[in-house]
């Protein structure tokens, strides 16, 4: 079956981090990479409900992007807004992946039930919320890995089976 290239995102969403300290991105990047994806941007944005919406929802809008893995901003803190940008932009959401990564990861860490992530679909773009810190980042990942391909595939418009 054909495969539609992974063309990735990553979205770090911090009020402090900077390109140099920004492990969760980095870790990112490795793991799309390790799929056989392309790291087509990456970048810092701010904590901000508005800046982060419009930045998702130019994100979905280029041909060069379809997966948006974003890092940060999914806890209970009040500059927690990734949730809320998310949904703002996503045309139908994806809840079978965010209730899975939540499962799988809280067996390792009660934290993770803390984590308000959503992940959804907006055009050709698949748009996923992934916890601020390194480990969050690469547990959730883990359980994304078997079913990541099939998912950009189908956003994609590849449903052949």
């Amino acid at each position: 079956m054909a495969h539609t290239l992974i063309k990735a995102a990553i979205v770090t969403v911090s009020d402090t981090r900077r390109p140099d300290d920004d492990l969760s991105g980095k870790k990112l990047a490795e793991l799309v990479w390790s799929i056989g994806g392309e790291v087509v941007e990456t970048m810092i944005v701010i904590d901000d409900l508005e800046h982060l919406r419009n930045t998702l929802y130019g994100l979905t809008e280029r041909e060069d992007v379809n997966l948006i893995i974003t890092t940060g901003g999914t806890g209970f803190g009040p500059r927690d807004n990734t949730p809320e940008a998310t949904r703002a932009v996503v045309e139908r959401e994806a809840p079978g992946l965010a209730e899975a990564m939540r499962r799988e990861t809280a067996a390792k860490t009660p934290m993770a039930m803390l984590s308000r992530g959503i992940c959804g679909i907006r055009a050709t773009a698949l748009i996923i919320n992934l916890p601020g810190s390194p480990r969050g980042v690469e547990e959730c990942f883990e359980v994304l890995r078997p079913v990541l391909q099939h998912a950009i595939n189908q956003v994609t418009g590849e449903t052949r089976h």
